[in-house]
């Protein structure tokens, strides 16, 4: 990590530093240990380093703003002077301080785990459970009085909607394992173990032959309109791609006979392309200069928004409630009537987890029992003759027939 030596933190110099592209540390040229962190986000913090019984030792004082350069620096040298007696200050104090209280962790969380540690689509998703839920509600609470009960009372406000529930409880969870990393809680104390999580219903739908045949009716008719669209929303329901992997995707990751995704929800991956799907790109027109696949109305932009065309389309098509994310249950529920494992779906989606999956396991019987069906029929037609022995003969019946 960068460091830099100023001759004092003092309230005028801290504001003027500006952050850079990596963390840096300004140590105070009067105070050995007392310095200022800068994060690649702008956010300050005063620090101190020093030994503990003989180990390097960091503590974190808090942000600059709630507290001054001066309260940092007293703070600082009662730090050194525990530590000259071998005390650890982190292990009392700085568990009961009445400045370290959940918005702090709630601002820590964002700025020092969540970038570092996290791809941008669940950094943003992160932001908004705490930014909505988590700080409003219990941020004003010192971190070391949140018992349980309160987490419960959050989680239990959310109910009406037990995914986002769900979601926020987790985020609250890694929050306070992180709180006691930092020494901000005791170890074992995350007040959120043993809360129940509500029940989720996986939503399912699937378009059929004929919908699906009435969306391909109405994508033509919205070529000549937003052909980018159109394209994106042809090439999700072509390979079952999520909706980031088609509306981010780059020229240079598209191959003869597959797209290389070098970062997805779950790791790189190669997505075949069938015959159709390749000539879906093959119809889309290269602009010079412009990386993205699905462009934008504006010269080298791309389609940010998929899903103002998508209301459109599937009002048009009489699918309102379709979503996007409905074409990839698509692709595997009609791999799963053309006879496809489960497995072979599981590889086509990128899935890494069998039990992601196993969602569709229902829909595999469904498959296996109109193959048994449809053998049952045609081995039927060869064991019985006409009229003999037909579903609604009674045993009596065959025998007559038999001897006759």
């Amino acid at each position: 990590m960068p460091s830099n030596r100023i001759p004092r933190l003092t309230k005028r110099t801290v504001d003027a530093i500006k952050a850079s592209g990596a963390d840096t540390v300004y140590w105070d040229g009067k105070l050995t240990g007392f310095g200022l962190r800068v994060r690649k986000s702008g956010r300050k913090y005063y620090v101190v380093q020093t030994r503990v019984d003989g180990r390097l030792s960091w503590f974190t004082i808090g942000p600059h703003g709630p507290i001054t350069p001066d309260e940092a620096r007293a703070k600082a040298l009662e730090i050194l002077a525990d530590a000259k007696k071998g005390v650890d200050a982190r292990n009392s104090e700085a568990r009961n301080d009445a400045r370290w209280r959940v918005a702090e962790l709630c601002r820590r969380f964002l700025d020092e785990y969540v970038p570092n540690h996290c791809k941008p689509r669940t950094q943003a998703e992160y932001r908004r459970l705490v930014t909505l839920f988590i700080a409003p509600t219990i941020g004003a609470m010192r971190i070391s009085d949140v018992q349980r009960k309160d987490v419960a009372a959050l989680h239990h406000d959310l109910r009406a909607h037990p995914y986002q529930a769900n979601r926020t409880l987790s985020v609250l969870s890694k929050m306070f394992s992180l709180a006691e990393v930092w020494d901000l809680r005791p170890d074992g104390s995350n007040p959120c173990r043993h809360v129940s999580r509500y029940k989720e219903r996986m939503r399912e739908r699937f378009l059929s032959d004929e919908e699906t045949a009435r969306l391909g009716v109405v994508l033509r008719e919205f070529e000549d309109d937003i052909p980018s669209a159109v394209a994106a929303f042809r090439l999700l329901l072509l390979t079952g791609c999520r909706m980031s992997e088609i509306r981010d995707l780059r020229w240079e990751c598209v191959k003869a006979d597959c797209i290389e995704l070098r970062d997805t929800k779950t790791g790189a991956r190669a997505v075949p392309l069938g015959p159709e799907a390749r000539a879906v790109l093959d119809a889309i027109p290269r602009e010079e200069g412009n990386p993205w696949v699905i462009t934008g109305r504006q010269r080298g932009t791309h389609l940010a928004d998929l899903q103002r065309p998508w209301q459109r389309i599937r009002k048009r098509a009489g699918l309102d409630d379709v979503r996007i994310h409905d074409l990839r249950h698509s692709y595997a529920s009609r791999a799963l009537a053309l006879g496809e494992s489960l497995t072979m779906i599981g590889k086509l989606l990128g899935h890494t987890q069998v039990q992601t999956t196993a969602r569709y396991a229902h829909l595999a019987r469904d498959a296996i029992q109109g193959a048994a069906s449809r053998i049952a029929g045609s081995i039927g037609g060869d064991l019985f003759d006409e009229g003999c022995g037909r579903p609604g003969q009674d045993a009596d019946q065959i025998r007559r027939t038999m001897t006759t």
